[in-house]
């Protein structure tokens, strides 16, 4: 091989705009898996939420996917709210709202005295609204790409949820994915089981 053809099959040095883009793409992925072990628990859930139970919900006024202003307060000595910190990039997010869609669609008729509000931390709109088409959610989701609500209410990892009686007070709050939610939402709302469990509740098949 003379030395032109070994010029020739040698690959050409990467340009400085590869390189730019090869190390920008390294400080995002470093970044995101950093936001997402921050944010994003693991299946177990977490005792971090209890601070508040018993305590006055921090009051909040958010914009919803649909263009309105929701506010807390609105719900005042009217409902019982439960409150769910998700995000589009959440793993067990993506387990718990089928779940929270599930109960909502069984148990929340006209005259409901409870309602969901599903607060999405994604840093965009499309993110939160593509996530929510996927889902079919049927309850209001807020957006609070700046996690100030999140941060009021004391929020290390999601999903985190809450239940919020009609004093305004936290009776219910947890991090994480928990297989019994359904039973836990029946016990703190005050719904029939019968709704949710129709063969007769969750331990049925144990009792016979």
């Amino acid at each position: 091989m003379t030395e032109t053809d070994q010029i020739a099959t040698d690959p050409a040095p990467p340009s400085t705009a590869a390189v730019v883009a090869i190390i920008g793409l390294a400080i995002f992925t470093c970044w995101i898996t950093w936001r997402a072990k921050k944010l994003e628990s693991s299946l177990t859930p977490s005792s971090r939420p209890l601070a508040l139970i018993h305590k006055p919900a921090p009051d909040f006024t958010l914009p919803s996917l649909d263009g309105k202003a929701i506010s807390l307060a609105g719900y005042r000595s009217q409902k019982r709210v439960v409150v769910s910190f998700w995000a589009s990039w959440c793993g067990p997010c993506r387990l718990e709202l089928p779940v929270l869609k599930s109960f909502y669609e069984k148990a929340h008729k006209q005259d409901a005295d409870f309602e969901f509000l599903a607060i999405n931390l994604d840093e965009d709109r499309e993110s939160a609204a593509t996530a929510t088409t996927k889902l079919k959610l049927p309850f209001p989701v807020l957006l609070d790409p700046g996690h100030r609500v999140a941060d009021a209410y004391g929020v290390y990892g999601i999903p985190a949820l809450f239940v919020i009686d009609k004093t305004g007070h936290v009776s219910f709050g947890e991090t994480g994915f928990n297989i019994t939610l359904e039973e836990a939402l029946a016990q703190q709302l005050g719904v029939d089981p019968r709704l949710i469990f129709p063969a007769g509740g969750p331990n049925a098949a144990a009792r016979h």
